[in-house]
């Protein structure tokens, strides 16, 4: 055992803060003491992104905060920029061990071998040989409503204007079994929300063999975990989203009504260029079919603007189509170059000016749909999951189609993590406010 303590910042997305969670338990398991990212440590993980170059910069920006603030600690760079470019975090004087995204399970012997003056350790290797998907048990959450748990890492879509499949290598799926096992021991925890996740997930058992794909795990899930009271599905490609696993969706509350699926761009010629492969009319039909099958469903989407040779003509039309959508929610991304993407080196790359102005165009417009989405709900009564208190007069949550709702506190009860039943009654400055109706009579 030891009295050392371990910080961990993380950088990136919802599968980089799952994996931070897991390398934590491990240090824990270790007897290593968690502190706050801003206290003295004794051993510093920066857990890193590098899906755009500011990415690779705030990465950077990280790793050196670690060392100003302890220049005793060991520094331990993981993540995606640390696989794609380990001399560069080498080069930064006083980091001491560099792994990719594999290995972590051996994260706390690497850095107690460092810490033994065999140090710095580059350890990355070619992430584009490995098949088999690393275990990283959760042993710590932060999240005390709603636990994610990936089951899938990797891609092979190679998006023009992606670096991820260079990070992160081939699809390489969980075996089913690890995920129940990890599904059954968060429902006995209390989690009342289990996200599934992934870096391509709707891309789930492609490597293992037929007959196992997304739509059989999530049927061994509900035969399996049946006091799980609700499950989310994150990011799905819109190619990979069948009839099977809509119906799925439509039949069983324990299902999120809630599908995230990229579009990227509205246009067909971006489309092609962005190596996206579908077309707008296939696009608009897939959720067409989603929409007839499951009332109330939430559909949310990325997009980028200012991709390379994106005119004005393109975005207009590209705006009108997403208008024709009505999502619920919109993430807006303005392109940046990733160096080592083909799309970095396309011509006619777009100012940043014209970015900047289709980015808060495109948002403008993200707020009316889903303002016109909450509105359609006024005066239902929804399932509530409640999440944090924003002050002591209420508290806030989200229905199963990721509505976010207001509601007030009670006395002084803790209600973290509880499902309620909520109906919702006004929208107040894009905030739905809504009242109890069964909880506190």
């Amino acid at each position: 055992m030891t009295d050392k303590r371990v910080a961990i910042h993380t950088l990136g997305c919802k599968v980089n803060q799952t994996e931070s969670e897991a390398m934590l338990g491990l240090f824990q398991k270790r007897g290593y003491t968690p502190v706050d990212w801003r206290e003295e440590a004794d051993v510093y993980v920066i857990n890193t992104c590098t899906v755009t170059h500011l990415g690779d910069r705030k990465s950077r920006q990280m790793i050196r905060q670690a060392i100003k603030r302890n220049p005793a600690a060991k520094i331990v760079v993981t993540g995606c920029y640390a696989q794609t470019s380990p001399g560069e975090v080498l080069a930064i004087p006083g980091v001491d061990l560099v792994i990719g995204t594999q290995d972590r399970g051996r994260l706390v012997e690497l850095v107690e071998q460092a810490q033994k003056g065999q140090a710095p350790l580059n350890l990355v290797a070619d992430i584009t040989q490995r098949r088999e998907f690393e275990e990283l048990p959760l042993e710590s959450f932060v999240h005390r409503t709603r636990a994610f748990v990936k089951i899938q890492d990797g891609c092979n879509q190679f998006c023009s204007y992606c670096i991820v499949p260079y990070a992160r290598g081939r699809v390489r799926s969980r075996q089913p079994d690890q995920v129940i096992a990890e599904l059954q021991r968060l429902v006995q925890m209390g989690f009342a929300e289990i996200v599934l996740t992934g870096i391509h997930t709707s891309a789930y058992g492609q490597d293992l063999g037929e007959g196992v794909n997304l739509g059989s795990l999530l049927w061994r899930v509900l035969t399996e975990v049946p006091a799980l009271p609700r499950l989310r599905l994150s990011s799905l490609e819109p190619t990979e989203i069948t009839d099977e696993l809509i119906e799925l969706v439509a039949d069983n509350p324990v299902l999120c009504r809630h599908f995230h699926i990229p579009l990227q761009s509205g246009h067909d010629e971006i489309l092609f260029k962005m190596n996206r492969h579908y077309t707008t009319r296939e696009y608009q039909q897939l959720v067409d079919r989603i929409r007839a099958v499951i009332p109330g469903v939430a559909i949310t989407s990325d997009v980028i603007v200012g991709f390379p040779g994106e005119t004005e003509v393109h975005f207009s039309q590209s705006l009108q189509f997403i208008d024709e959508l009505n999502f619920s929610d919109l993430h807006v991304f303005k392109y940046s170059p990733r160096a080592g993407t083909r799309a970095a080196k396309f011509p006619n790359q777009v100012a940043p000016q014209v970015k900047e102005e289709r980015s808060q165009r495109l948002i403008a417009l993200a707020r009316e749909e889903a303002h016109r989405f909450a509105q359609a709900f006024l005066g239902q009564t929804l399932t509530v999951l409640l999440e944090e208190q924003t002050d002591p007069a209420g508290w806030v949550g989200y229905t199963d189609n990721y509505l976010r709702v207001v509601l007030p506190a009670i006395d002084e009860r803790d209600l973290r993590g509880q499902l309620v039943s909520a109906t919702l009654e006004r929208i107040e400055d894009d905030k739905i406010i809504g009242r109890y109706k069964d909880v506190g009579k």
